[in-house]
């Protein structure tokens, strides 16, 4: 009997559980006359540069990632892009962030590489985002009084990077001094395909290292999370929320770490709870919240569908077929 199916459908369901649960929470004692009232007094002049600083975010890591990948063939910032948003769209269609395995295969058809040859490169971006993250909530402490659980966060978060950032010299130093990786990964080729596959992705982080190329992808890495506080602050200006700038970082972090664990497709429900709940800690009515944690989601999410399913349409194959083929690799 399989049981195999059981396991990823358990996740879809708890992604689902959460989602829901979010949306009780947020739609809970709202009046709902004050979050329609609201959303009339948009001021639609600001939204274009939300979107705009929100679309140079996704760049700035199309270009990122074109340096994180050089060591196993040469990508066009373009064509990083496109991966990056066909990948977004699968996460906003799909639970549990199956878009970052899209991303990954769209690029290795493309050069020719191996897939488990670009996963390295994802994981050292998945390290900088960390480390910018933990220094982001440290600055914004600075400027404002953040919550007491996102300041625990914090620390929990420096601690994880600090080992992950210990784990990676490491990998760095050993693929330095083992110039005989190969003879001993020849002894491991019995082993189970996920001990093959977390071999390979050790020794790809170990070729990534602390090259040039792997530093100017760490210094691109804060425009990421700039551009997109930028966004989500400019879209408060539009709703008409006269919040400093340091409050919109704020009120982004906690939607940004509240999101960052894999969920219902789109963040529905966890976006929104995260968002309500960071406004009215400072000071935003709950009714007001709850109407711009819908309307920013739209307004910032559209883009990223209509982005993402050119990119997807470009890359000459359909969704279905390109989860097809990364499910052939990952059993192969």
């Amino acid at each position: 009997m399989p049981v195999e199916p059981d396991a990823p459908r358990a996740r879809h369901l708890i992604g689902y559980a959460l989602a829901v649960f979010g949306l009780v929470w947020v739609l809970h004692d709202v009046y709902f006359g004050t979050v329609f009232a609201s959303m009339r007094h948009i001021r639609w002049v600001w939204v274009a540069p939300a979107i705009l600083f929100d679309v140079m975010s996704y760049v700035c890591q199309g270009v990122r990632w074109r340096y994180l990948l050089r060591p196993v063939g040469p990508v066009s910032a373009a064509r990083a892009t496109q991966a990056i948003y066909a990948g977004l769209f699968t996460n906003e269609v799909t639970p549990l962030r199956a878009g970052e395995f899209v991303r990954a295969y769209l690029v290795s058809r493309w050069t020719g590489v191996r897939f488990l040859s670009i996963v390295p490169s994802i994981a050292a971006e998945r390290l900088f985002d960390g480390v910018w993250l933990a220094i982001a909530i440290g600055i914004t402490a600075m400027f404002v009084p953040l919550p007491r659980d996102l300041i625990a966060g914090g620390d929990v978060l420096g601690v994880i990077v600090i080992a992950a950032t210990a784990l990676f010299l490491f990998l760095v130093y050993c693929r330095r001094k083992d110039s005989a990786g190969d003879a001993a990964g020849s002894k491991r080729e019995g082993h189970r395909s996920l001990a093959r596959m977390v071999s390979h992705v050790a020794e790809g982080i170990g070729r990534i290292g602390l090259s040039r190329d792997s530093i100017a992808s760490l210094l691109i890495s804060p425009l990421i999370l700039v551009f997109q506080g930028i966004a989500l602050w400019i879209m408060m200006l539009a709703y008409g929320f006269p919040l400093s700038i340091w409050v919109g970082i704020a009120v982004f972090l906690i939607v940004h770490l509240g999101t960052a664990l894999p969920n219902a497709p789109s963040n529905i429900g966890t976006y929104q709870f995260f968002c309500v709940v960071g406004l009215t800690l400072f000071g935003i009515e709950k009714s007001s919240a709850v109407g711009f944690s819908f309307v920013a989601f739209f307004l910032l999410t559209l883009p990223l569908w209509i982005l993402g399913l050119l990119a997807i349409a470009r890359s000459g194959m359909t969704l279905p077929a390109i989860r097809h083929e990364i499910d052939r690799l990952m059993k192969g």
